[in-house]
């Protein structure tokens, strides 16, 4: 039986992915960076609003590569010492040297904040330069899975190298497969790679309730979605991806 994990954003998006079925989910802020660390509040919120689903949290400060600074690292330590706290089952990590190894010190002191919670080494994992070391590290710390898209774009594209994980892997540790899964895509990803976990963002957009508008001023930066705009879990679009997947 394969495992689910949806990719979300809010408490509303754990809802949903609980209702659809989903076995966990991975708990960000900010998606439009590849996920952050969400705030105290949301992890606490989450953890409250579902009963059988299992909540991950990633810790990640900023977004940009993942060579950190000593004062990041602190930060990240009491990051997941929190989520932990506040009662996420699962914390979701990665952190590199600048020469694209996996940052085994920093790596092994997130793992000892997190206690007995799950580890996941996030797609960290595809920006390094030997996918198989970096595997045997991991496996030699003892994180539980690695999230990756086999070092490509998507799943799809990556399904050799995810296959090949598997395969080294030997049940040793989890390979979980995500980045780009769809319901159209999800069988043929299955088939390819043989992995017993997926990772996928079931998202849709929707317009804001807001009655008042200023289209002059922007919140972010130069690159924007419109403001207002909104972006949430679709269960409908979650248990499309389930079923294509079972069928």
């Amino acid at each position: 039986m394969n495992t689910f994990e949806i990719c979300i954003d809010s408490v509303e998006g754990a809802v949903a992915a609980e209702e659809a079925g989903a076995d966990r989910v991975e708990l960000c802020s900010a998606l439009f960076d590849g996920g952050l660390t969400p705030s105290l509040g949301t992890i606490e919120t989450t953890v409250r609003a579902v009963s059988r689903i299992r909540v991950h949290v990633i810790v990640r400060p900023r977004a940009g590569d993942f060579i950190y600074s000593p004062f990041e690292i602190e930060a990240m330590e009491r990051d997941v010492r929190a989520a932990v706290a506040a009662g996420a089952q699962g914390i979701v990590i990665g952190a590199l040297t600048a020469e694209g190894d996996v940052d085994v010190p920093t790596t092994r002191r997130l793992i000892a904040a997190a206690g007995d919670a799950s580890i996941t080494f996030h797609r960290a994992f595809d920006m390094t330069r030997d996918p198989h070391a970096a595997l045997e590290q991991l496996v030699e710390l003892g994180v539980h899975r690695v999230l990756t898209s086999g070092q490509e774009v998507s799943v799809l594209e990556g399904a050799p190298l995810i296959a090949d994980l598997v395969r080294r892997a030997a049940g040793r540790i989890v390979i979980m497969p995500g980045g780009g899964i769809t319901p159209r895509n999800i069988a043929r990803i299955v088939e390819a790679t043989g992995a017993d976990e997926y990772h996928f963002a079931a998202l849709v957009s929707s317009d804001s309730p807001a009655v008042h508008r200023n289209p002059a001023p922007l919140m972010g930066g130069s690159l924007n979605r419109p403001e207002y705009e909104r972006s949430g879990t679709s269960g409908a679009l979650v248990g499309q991806v389930l079923a294509a997947a079972r069928a």
